[in-house]
């Protein structure tokens, strides 16, 4: 029987159900992958949480050369998060010619292709499914699922923390700080959100997926960021009662214009599987020329289930002969070849205050009609004397349009835009 050891470094959240698993699961691994996975080593200076976890004394080391230099280890997991102390261990493992998997998106996004070299040319294998969307299995899918298709779109929740804030504003009505202090309560964000809700983490899980997707580098500072602090709990009631529901989306899309990566707030279409994404679950939704649509969802974040995709990458390197590397150049900057859509399209909500006399429709109709925006929904309510507040939904137009078009509205003295926000139809 082939055996495995492990260590582990950082025994927070996630690399502690790591730990549970390896531990627990070790007959069951016998059993059913013929693999003997033993935790050799593990790297935690919190002997509190050691003794939580039930780690002999004889397991803990105190440095990552410990753990890298040990003949009996052939697996480092990385899961202390951040990014410069983890890099330099990372590449330490590597250069050792170690196998790492890694749960850090942040450190994949913004070193991957350093981190790939570095691990073709000592004959080691870098794994990253936990990186993505928890337990949802999409890197695999990705890379040993849908080789057949040229995926032209890739659309997401793949943040758990903002889409149970807005499933919370959705809900029950609340306002976005409201909801906010809900998730700090439950654990579901930081005493520091901004990772999540200004887009981070999910920006770096797109440039990841979308590289993966569309079989060429798209770095980080390809992608399009906006987060959901500015959304108000009006937008969404209007939303709603036009059939749509407010998601933080991650959207990739390829096309003859180009590649497009933009993470941002959008509402989508209620019958869209996509909308029914609540709580903190996380979806993707692919398109592939040959399998048509598909869709995973699951836990993104949480112990066990992003534990479960960090042992998924143990069991896959053990059991496979050749370590899988990208199916493209990993270089740092993208080829010279590939174009990027700076001026994406898309479909757009607006909420105006305007004045409540006649004509003012006309006018505003007449702006957009300007940069080739036309209406699909309207609805008009009463906001106070001489004012009334106007939602449209619009067909689809270019980004610079759209805003364009709101810088033009908010120069006249009978239109302001409240809200502008976009519609994935």
């Amino acid at each position: 029987m082939k055996k495995i050891g492990v260590a582990i470094l950082g025994l927070g959240v996630v690399g502690g159900g790591t730990y549970r698993i390896l531990e627990n699961r070790r007959e069951f691994f016998k059993r059913t992958q013929g693999l003997d996975i033993t935790v050799e080593s593990v790297l935690e200076p919190n002997a509190a949480r050691l003794a939580e976890l039930g780690v002999p004394a004889e397991k803990a080391v105190s440095n990552i050369a410990e753990a890298v230099c040990d003949p009996d280890v052939s697996v480092i997991v990385e899961c202390i998060g951040g990014v410069e102390a983890a890099r330099d261990y990372v590449l330490g493992a590597l250069h050792a010619g170690k196998t790492v998997v890694t749960s850090n998106k942040e450190l994949i996004a913004k070193y991957w292709s350093e981190l790939e070299r570095t691990a073709k040319a000592h004959n080691a294998g870098l794994y990253f499914e936990a990186s993505c969307v928890g337990g949802v299995p999409i890197v695999r899918t990705l890379l040993d699922g849908v080789q057949a298709n040229e995926i032209d779109c890739l659309m997401g929740i793949i943040n758990g923390t903002t889409n149970y804030i807005l499933t919370e504003m959705t809900e029950k009505g609340v306002s976005y700080e409201v909801a906010l202090e809900a998730a700090k309560s439950l654990g579901y964000a930081e005493s520091d959100p901004s990772a999540d809700v200004d887009g981070y983490d999910a920006a770096y899980k797109l440039s990841i997926l979308a590289s993966l997707a569309f079989h060429t580098k798209v770095p980080l500072s390809k992608v399009f960021r906006e987060g959901i602090g500015s959304v108000s709990e009006e937008d969404i009631a209007d939303g709603k009662a036009l059939g749509y529901r407010l998601k933080l989306l991650a959207v990739g899309k390829r096309s003859a214009e180009g590649i497009e990566v933009r993470v941002h707030p959008a509402f989508v279409r209620g019958d869209h599987p996509l909308a029914s994404v609540d709580g903190c679950f996380n979806a993707v939704f692919l398109t592939g020329d040959a399998v048509g649509d598909v869709m995973l969802y699951g836990r993104g974040a949480g112990s066990l289930p992003t534990a479960s995709a960090i042992v998924s990458d143990i069991v896959y390197a053990a059991t496979h002969g050749e370590h899988r590397y990208s199916t493209f150049r990993n270089t740092a900057a993208p080829e010279k070849d590939v174009k990027f859509a700076a001026d994406f399209k898309s479909a757009y909500y607006l909420r105006l205050t305007v004045c409540d006399e006649p004509g003012v429709l006309a006018k505003i109709a007449s702006v957009l009609g300007k940069y080739n925006i036309s209406i699909i929904e309207l609805i008009q309510r009463q906001a106070g004397e001489g004012k009334c507040t106007l939602v449209l939904i619009t067909h689809e137009t270019h980004e610079r349009s759209a805003l364009n078009a709101v810088a033009k509205l908010n120069a006249t003295d009978y239109a302001k835009v409240e809200s502008l926000l976009r519609v994935a139809l």
